[in-house]
């Protein structure tokens, strides 16, 4: 029997919407697929699509924008006119070597007289540290300007100026509530910035800078900051979308002789780079600088000016990054070892497996236990805490990765006092701790998440964007998804549910038969579709068989054909019965809601899902229902039920007409819908 993996969510859909993509499509001559996609991302007026579409350096911001960046550009042009000596101070990551790299292009132009200084990650740790400040200073450095760092470093900077140091720092991490008192503080994300645009990367901040300094955008250099932006994450909308897409124009044609050495070595073609060759080859090189030997490494690779250096240190980054990778598989192996004999040893006890993973080992290089901490988390779909442990001291230094619906670093305050040092956020932190206090973190985060997640939230999610029929999906406009292009944080690859198709043909792949090829009909309309890994399947397929598959759209080109292809994500048959909740159900919900009178919002959907049987997004639709018709408020974030309201029909809610032909359309049990907007 075939089921689905995940929890299939898709995205809201209404007749507004319907309306906005049909505009769009006679406006801008785009299909209605892309049409519709560019609504669902938030651009359903024709300026906005166009200004998505096609904007260049129109969408750049006045550097000056940013609070302090007068004040930063007058401390730098004093320090320049006096031939001060300034110290560029970066981060060991991709974001941070990107952003030193761009300041030295950028300081080496103006003339100034300068160097620059990444900490190492093992011997300094991250950011602004007392030893290189004294460093900094028996070197004659009198101006720090950091970058991707320094908006937590209140106590390093002021030890830094009782040396006699000035710092500006540019950064773009979340501010703490004391800001540095520094020359210059400039991040977007400080409460009292009115920068238009949020979601710089550090590279982005170090650019701003670099225009403020030159007096124009220095659009030379967009290939360095696409590196640091798509390495770090970071939104691929506004003005990032419109960096990158520079970037990775100047890329496949770029001057840059550090990129072209790495390109060589690493084997990958320039002239077709996209936002996946950067994230997936580009950045691991570079970040494996830092990881097992020193960033500087990587610094020198995108400042070089001789080929012939440039290569050597390209090929030095890839054989680090072939390092890693090794070292990455035998601590994943080690790991997967202790966690299996943890699941033996629950299971030899008559107990469940522990829902948080918390798994430790000694010489475990803590440079790549991050990555160890991500493949864990996608096999086993559970929160995930990685730490390496030194013999001698017994101290363990830690990375912890999350699932959706349990908060890392609401949990790991709460189990505050057994840790030394810890930071990060909802789905990623840090954190170390002496290796006696491991089975008791481990068994407090267990107890959080079990009691903060409701059974669906153990369910690894997919989020779709549309519905697409067979026939839609063909070449042209499949093509046409180029133009919403760089894909990637903040504006992913579209992920389509294709519907109404039936099984026309099938049959396995690959080696040991590992992989799926499927054939969709639906009338004349066909696509084949690809399914890596899901060989086992095919015993449970027929012929005719209706299939929903999950995935995305590409174009397959074999001896001079192009063929519309659906590389598949998930699948399930298509199912004839609805899943639409009747009025009965409806009313088993108020039931519940109405003995509560008011509840606070967070955690009621789960809640009622437990006690009523429903899954979470159709509870978190009746309740929209429900406010729709005046039933329940909202306020303060409580729900707050109706004393006695006005009776109505549920067909008299939008929400519900809405809710109920979305419904009808899908026809799947296995497919959810997310709250309307």
């Amino acid at each position: 029997m075939i089921q689905a993996k995940t929890r299939w969510t898709l995205a809201p859909w209404n007749s507004e919407y319907e309306r906005q993509a049909q505009q769009l499509s006679d406006s801008l001559r785009v299909s209605p697929l892309v049409a519709k996609l560019l609504v669902q991302r938030g651009y359903g007026d024709q300026a906005a699509a166009e200004r998505f579409l096609r904007g260049g350096e129109d969408l750049l911001h006045d550097p000056f924008l940013l609070k302090d960046m007068e004040a930063a550009v007058a401390r730098i042009r004093a320090a320049a006119d006096k031939q001060e000596k300034i110290r560029i101070y970066g981060d060991y990551d991709a974001d941070g070597v990107s952003s030193t790299s761009l300041l030295v292009h950028v300081f080496r132009e103006l003339g100034y007289h300068f160097d620059y200084y990444i900490p190492h990650r093992v011997q300094e740790g991250y950011g602004l540290n007392r030893g290189a400040i004294e460093l900094a200073a028996s070197e004659g450095v009198s101006l720090l300007v950091t970058v991707d760092t320094g908006i937590s470093a209140y106590e390093e900077i002021e030890y830094a100026k009782g040396l006699g140091i000035d710092v500006v720092v540019t950064d773009h991490h979340e501010p703490p509530s004391l800001i540095p008192a520094a020359v210059a503080v400039v991040n977007p994300k400080r409460a009292d910035c009115p920068y238009p645009f949020k979601g710089l990367a550090g590279v982005g901040v170090a650019f701003k800078l670099a225009h403020a300094l030159m007096g124009r955008a220095p659009m030379e250099w967009a290939d360095i900051v696409c590196l640091g932006t798509i390495a770090d994450i970071m939104p691929l909308t506004g003005e990032n979308r419109m960096l990158v897409r520079s970037g990775l124009q100047r890329l496949r044609n770029t001057g840059n002789i550090g990129f072209r050495a790495l390109a060589e070595a690493a084997g990958f073609e320039l002239g077709q780079t996209t936002s996946q060759t950067v994230g997936f080859s580009m950045a691991p090189r570079i970040n494996a600088a830092g990881r097992l030997d020193h960033a500087k490494r990587a610094v020198e690779l995108l400042t070089s000016v001789d080929y012939d250096d440039a290569i050597l240190a390209a090929s030095s980054l890839d054989a680090l990054n072939k390092e890693r990778q090794r070292i990455v598989d035998a601590v994943v192996k080690e790991a997967a070892q202790q966690w299996a004999e943890k699941c033996e040893a629950a299971e030899a006890a008559g107990e469940e497996a522990p829902a948080v993973i918390v798994l430790a080992g000694e010489g475990w290089n803590v440079g790549v236990i991050g990555i160890v901490a991500s493949k864990l988390l996608d096999r086993h779909y559970k929160p995930v805490v990685i730490l390496g442990i030194d013999s001698e001291s017994g101290m363990c230094k830690g990375s912890a990765r999350s699932i959706d619906g349990f908060d890392l670093h609401e949990a790991l305050t709460e189990c505050a006092e057994l840790l030394d040092h810890y930071g990060g956020h909802q789905a990623a932190a840090g954190m170390s701790l002496h290796r006696d206090r491991l089975s008791e973190l481990e068994r407090r985060l267990g107890e959080l998440a079990l009691a903060k997640m409701s059974e669906q939230e153990w369910i690894p999610k997919t989020p779709i964007d549309l519905v697409c029929r067979v026939g839609e999906a063909n070449t042209d406009t499949i093509a046409e998804l180029a133009k919403l292009e760089p894909f990637g944080a903040g504006n992913p690859s579209p992920r389509l549910l294709l519907q109404g198709g039936a099984l026309g043909d099938y049959r396995t792949m690959g080696k040991e038969s590992k992989h799926l090829k499927l054939l969709m009909r639906e009338g004349r309309a066909a696509i084949d579709a690809v399914g890596f890994g899901m060989g086992e399947l095919a015993v449970s397929l027929e012929a005719g068989m209706p299939l929903d598959l999950v995935g995305e759209l590409s174009i397959n080109e074999w001896n001079g054909q192009r063929k519309p292809q659906l590389q598949i994500q998930d699948l399930h048959p298509a199912s004839a019965s609805g899943h639409f909740p009747g009025r009965e159900q409806f009313g088993a919900v108020y039931i519940q809601l109405r003995k509560l009178k008011r509840a606070p919002l967070a955690g009621l959907t789960s809640m009622l899902a437990e006690s009523c049987g429903h899954p979470e997004s159709v509870i978190a639709m009746m309740m929209n229902v429900f406010m729709d018709l005046g039933f329940m408020t909202e306020k303060d974030g409580e729900a707050i039920v109706a004393e006695a309201p006005e009776k109505k029909d549920l067909s008299t809610s939008s929400y519900y007409r809405e809710a109920k032909r979305q419904a009808e359309r899908l026809n799947a049990p296995h497919v959810y819908y997310e709250e309307m907007a």
